[in-house]
């Protein structure tokens, strides 16, 4: 630890990959804490294994930036935009490595928004950053930790001796049953590439030993070196890069320090699995995250993940996802009732008397899921609540906790407003009898078919039918089928969105 590391003054702790135990969280300058996180190769479409690490530490973030813990972040994300895999997909489209990155990444950053999860302060591109990459290398080599080749720059493992006590692997071990690739010229197997040369199609930059593109962890090591200094305060990523992404990035980085480490702690996701397998196309069980986003609340999705601890495996299903929605709801009827009770009067929001067991649960290495566990404990006591007149109190400690958490939008007015009508809305459905689509059919004729489905199909069957009507310039039968389903108490709103409908009152 650096001798001027500063202990957090709150009770946050945090497990340490670097040091395998939970730490009090520490700045190496007071009141700042800058953080570093390896973001999206975006090379094909994003799933939401992907976007399971960065919505842990969007919650971490929002956390030290509560008044209870008061940091100001600095918070880096890094973007690598060429690889071999970008490369090959544009070689395949007929395009430009750039074109597919922009194409794959734009539709990551509307999922992440999707998400609430916050931009962050930099977010820079290793393209963007090459002259700074070159000249890490150049370091390197000066030092003996690099060496050129015919095919590129590689590291020489073999020259730090602590490679290997991030992940615990053993060099010896992991010499076992390596190899060197036909097409590589490095001098030994564990030795690995911080530049490229570039092959005769491929995009190249500049640099002192020829043209070509940088490796893949020079750029992390370089980017966090450039925008956030070395030694900083936490790095963190999936478990999936702790070997041999942030391995080699600790390799690449301490030998040109005067007091390593590269970061004072390290922080690991756990990773996901799709209905009990690893995502994957050739599994058949690949999702792209916006598609994904598109058939269930964003909200409920964070909400799900905020049930397991982070460093843990998780498994992905629809009955986890349907019970998660659930579990919104049920936070979004107990917050709907306590401002029906009591307004939205706020105050200071730590001074609840549940405050104290939710940060207790926050301060141990982020365990969300006993922190959620207060607000149900409060849902189950809204009768008491109400009663004792601490509705307002309870409201505003429940959207502070959800501000933490990332899922604020699920409980401000408007969506409280949302959810009300909602359930009022099913509540009205369920009180239309079984002849109800009996009778419509007959109002309507042969306009269109309902199939003997239930009110809800039925309703958007005639609304689907009116819809095409419109579009035809059938303006009659379109108002004969609105009429139709006035006659039985259903009323139509047009708007620019499309058209919605409720059940008229009495």
């Amino acid at each position: 630890m650096p001798a001027n590391a500063m202990p957090n003054p709150m009770a946050l702790r945090l497990y340490n990959t670097r040091t395998r135990q939970i730490e009090p969280f520490r700045t190496l300058e007071p009141g700042h804490a800058r953080i570093y996180v390896c973001g999206l190769t975006p090379s094909a479409e994003g799933h939401l294994g992907h976007a399971r690490s960065f919505l842990f530490f969007d919650v971490l973030r929002r956390y030290l930036e509560h008044p209870r813990n008061g940091y100001r972040v600095t918070f880096v994300k890094n973007v690598t935009d060429v690889d071999d895999r970008s490369i090959a997909t544009a070689k395949a489209e007929g395009t430009t490595f750039d074109r597919v990155v922009a194409r794959f990444y734009d539709a990551f950053r509307v999922s992440m928004r999707r998400l609430n999860v916050r931009e962050p302060d930099a977010e820079p591109y290793a393209t963007h950053f090459v002259p700074q990459i070159v000249a890490m290398i150049g370091e390197l080599i000066a030092r003996d930790f690099a060496y050129v080749t015919d095919d590129g720059i590689y590291y020489r493992v073999a020259a730090f001796p602590r490679y290997g006590a991030l992940s615990g692997k053993n060099v010896e071990e992991l010499l076992v049953g390596a190899r060197i690739a036909e097409n590589e010229h490095k001098h030994d197997p564990l030795d690995f590439a911080l530049w490229k040369f570039a092959k005769p199609d491929e995009p190249r930059w500049d640099s002192p030993w020829g043209a070509g593109r940088p490796g893949w962890h020079i750029e992390c090591s370089a980017m966090a070196r450039s925008l956030l200094g070395v030694p900083f305060d936490l790095h963190g990523g999936g478990y999936d890069l702790i070997f041999p992404h942030h391995e080699n990035e600790i390799a690449q980085s301490e030998p040109l320090m005067d007091a390593p480490p590269m970061a004072v702690m390290w922080a690991h996701g756990g990773l996901l699995n799709f209905e009990g397998r690893k995502m994957s196309k050739s599994l058949g069980n690949f999702e792209p995250l916006s598609a994904l986003l598109d058939r269930h609340d964003p909200m409920a999705i964070r909400l799900l993940f905020l049930q397991t601890g982070y460093q843990k495996p998780m498994n992905f299903t629809e009955e986890s996802i349907a019970g998660a929605k659930a579990a919104l709801e049920r936070l979004q009827r107990f917050a709907f009732r306590l401002r029906a009770a009591g307004g939205t009067a706020t105050g200071e929001r730590s001074a609840h008397p549940a405050a104290a067991e939710f940060f207790a649960g926050l301060d141990h290495d982020m365990d969300t899921s006993s922190a959620l566990s207060v607000l149900f404990k409060l849902a189950n006591q809204a009768q008491g609540i109400v009663e004792r007149g601490e509705a307002a109190a309870t409201l505003a400690f429940v959207r502070d906790a959800a501000g933490i958490f990332g899922i604020a939008p699920a409980f401000d007015d408007a969506a409280l407003d949302a959810f009300d009508e909602a359930r009022a809305a099913e509540g009205a459905l369920a009180a239309l009898d079984a002849s109800f689509v009996a009778r419509l059919a007959e109002r309507i004729g042969g306009s269109a078919h309902l199939n003997g489905d239930g009110p809800e199909a039925a309703i958007a069957a005639v609304i689907a039918a009116r819809n095409a009507a419109r579009k035809a310039k059938d303006f009659a039968l379109g108002d004969r089928l609105r009429d139709a389903l006035a006659a039985e108490g259903i009323v139509l709103k047009d708007s620019k969105d499309g058209t919605t409908w409720t059940v008229a009152a009495g």
